[in-house]
């Protein structure tokens, strides 16, 4: 009897003094540390706050778990790994490719997103065919890189393949070094590429280093609990089609930005916004929406061209019919200043239409639409969204319907008959566009989220 009470005792203690899970202390704690670094395809500061397709899955899984998210970036890869590696983040959500060299006692956890590897260029360079041919030119990668660990691997194969390592720099700053011509070559995943493209237009594909490669998080493997749940989050978060939702909304609409158009809007960025600049803040200021919001609204209109007229009437940088200008007070629909600030209260006169419900972004997306195609077109599309049992206050469903308004078969079921559908999703898409591009191409200053 006494050895009996020996051992229970002795398992009462050793139960008693266990510490806690990895997941536990988040929980206790109530918050999820997660470490990134700065980029438009992992995370950044937007207009309400960070932004990017990491920062949106690590707010999701900080709400499952029911904590506060405190994310924070790093300036390379192996700072951010460091990071979890010492036990000051829980998670690093980067952008990390498998294949990416980890620390000891680190892991991958699911894979979340497919990208390939590609060999970039300038268009005004000649294209290399071949690695042999990329060899003769300056490569450079970040250190610390999977791209790194790529060339060493196709080393065995092209002994001769040289590169250099730059021990400081992220893919961003390699493709402005590209840009400038101090590089004839760098190694962009394709997701990197994809965002990047918009601000570098000049770059160009020579060729793929891998195929399929896929993205992870890290955590510490020497604890399963929080890599088990991060496993079930992402597995839920794919079987909702939510996974999908995220990537599309932060990639879908750079997908669509061909070659001159994203040219000429970098170049307008530099030699016309300043111009208006102040004007676009001070509107925005005056009816509570992001400056550059407006700006991307103007940039769609007129390319920011103050005395741009329509074959239809309207005219101005925000590009106003004579009634809606008369009715918001503007006397010369030419003069930049007054049509920005007719613009900036017309939208916003519009967006109050929007029934309260519908949460930003969406209450945006549908107040550029109405303000393209009229309110009442917009809600005919929203009924034929419900009517095919999808979302009526969700813009990624209601998109996929305005289109259908300039068909017979589904225009006489609606009030207001026949609109040019494709006209306000493009018109949504390209300010969209144009929107994501100036937020990053005008952010200042990282921070830290902390929600």
């Amino acid at each position: 009897m006494r050895l009996l009470l020996a051992i229970l005792a002795a398992l009462l203690l050793g139960t008693c003094s266990r510490s806690a899970s990895v997941l536990e202390q988040i929980i206790q704690a109530g918050e999820l540390r997660v470490v990134t670094r700065n980029s438009p395809s992992t995370y950044y500061l937007g207009a309400n706050g960070p932004q990017g397709p990491e920062f949106e899955m690590a707010s999701r899984l900080a709400a499952d778990l029911g904590v506060g998210l405190y994310m924070y970036s790093m300036p390379t890869l192996g700072d951010v790994l460091r990071e979890v590696a010492e036990g000051r983040a829980h998670v690093a959500a980067a952008g990390l490719t498998l294949g990416q060299p980890l620390p000891k006692h680190l892991s991958f956890g699911p894979r979340y997103q497919q990208v390939k590897e590609h060999l970039v260029f300038r268009q005004d360079e000649s294209r290399p065919r071949t690695l042999r041919e990329a060899a003769a030119g300056h490569i450079e990668v970040a250190s610390e890189s999977s791209h790194a660990a790529t060339l060493e691997q196709l080393r065995v194969q092209h002994p001769d393949l040289v590169w250099v390592e730059n021990p400081g720099t992220e893919t961003e700053e390699l493709l402005n070094r590209l840009s400038a011509r101090d590089i004839d070559y760098t190694i962009a995943d394709s997701n990197e590429f994809a965002v990047s493209r918009a601000y570098h237009p000049e770059m160009r594909v020579a060729f793929d280093l891998t195929q399929g490669k896929s993205l992870a998080w890290a955590m510490n493997a020497r604890d399963s609990s929080l890599p088990t749940r991060i496993a079930a989050f992402f597995t839920a978060l794919a079987a909702e089609g939510q996974l999908t939702a995220i990537l599309d909304r932060h990639y879908s609409n750079l997908r669509r930005f061909e070659y001159v158009q994203a040219r000429d809007f970098v170049d307008h960025v530099s030699t016309r916004l300043p111009l208006y600049r102040d004007g676009f803040k001070e509107a925005a200021e005056q009816v509570g929406v992001d400056w550059r919001l407006l700006s991307a609204m103007g940039y769609q209109e007129s390319q920011w061209i103050p005395d741009a007229t329509s074959p239809t009437g309207v005219r101005g940088l925000m590009m106003l019919t004579e009634d809606t200008a008369r009715s918001l007070d503007v006397t010369d629909r030419l003069d930049p200043i007054q049509s920005i600030f007719g613009g900036a209260r017309y939208f916003v006169m519009v967006r109050n239409k929007v029934p309260p419900r519908i949460r930003d972004p969406d209450r945006t997306w549908f107040a550029l639409a109405a303000y393209n195609v009229g309110f009442g077109h917009l809600e005919d599309a929203r009924i034929l969204t419900q009517l095919h049992k999808k979302d009526p206050d969700r813009w990624d469903d209601v998109r996929q319907y305005l289109p259908l308004l300039s068909q017979e078969k589904w225009y006489a079921r609606v009030k207001h008959g026949y609109a040019r559908g494709w006209e306000p999703v493009r018109f949504v898409d390209n300010i969209r566009t144009y929107y994501e591009m100036l937020q990053w191409m005008t952010t200042e200053q990282d921070v830290d989220a902390q929600f």
